[in-house]
């Protein structure tokens, strides 16, 4: 028949417009996410003991990291930095940390305005997410 998806796209339009308002008031109301979302990146410091795990396992190598030995003969970790422009947030760096030092959150609000913005200084993000709560 002639015009068949026409009618099937109008009917649809027709059921959304005289159904329920499904309209998320999005920066008042935050959504419910899935829990399976990976958005964002987040590091324990404390936890981290410097293996170079996370950026072995890294498919697009958006993770340096820089560590220094302590007065014991321990690496401590110095810089921990990701290019979040280029993270396929693939979570292949959570599953290598041995210690689960690195996980993904759903924190989703990572829109910036400069490309160079996407490159994370962890250490400080983990020390400003402390201090807020």
């Amino acid at each position: 028949m002639f015009g068949k998806g026409l009618f099937q796209g109008l009917g649809i339009t027709f059921k959304r417009m005289v159904g329920p308002n499904i309209t998320e008031f999005y920066p008042e109301q935050k959504p419910e996410l899935p829990l399976k979302v990976r958005s964002s990146m987040a590091l324990q410091r404390e936890k981290c003991i410097s293996c170079n795990m996370c950026a072995m396992a890294c498919p697009n190598g958006v993770i340096k990291l820089t560590s220094e030995k302590d007065e014991n003969n321990k690496k401590v970790l110095k810089t921990y930095q990701m290019d979040l422009g280029r993270c396929l947030f693939c979570g292949m760096c959570t599953e290598a940390c041995p210690t689960k030092a690195l996980t993904v959150t759903q924190d989703y609000e990572n829109a910036v305005f400069e490309p160079n913005d996407m490159k994370w200084d962890m250490i400080a993000r983990a020390e400003r997410k402390g201090k807020e709560g």
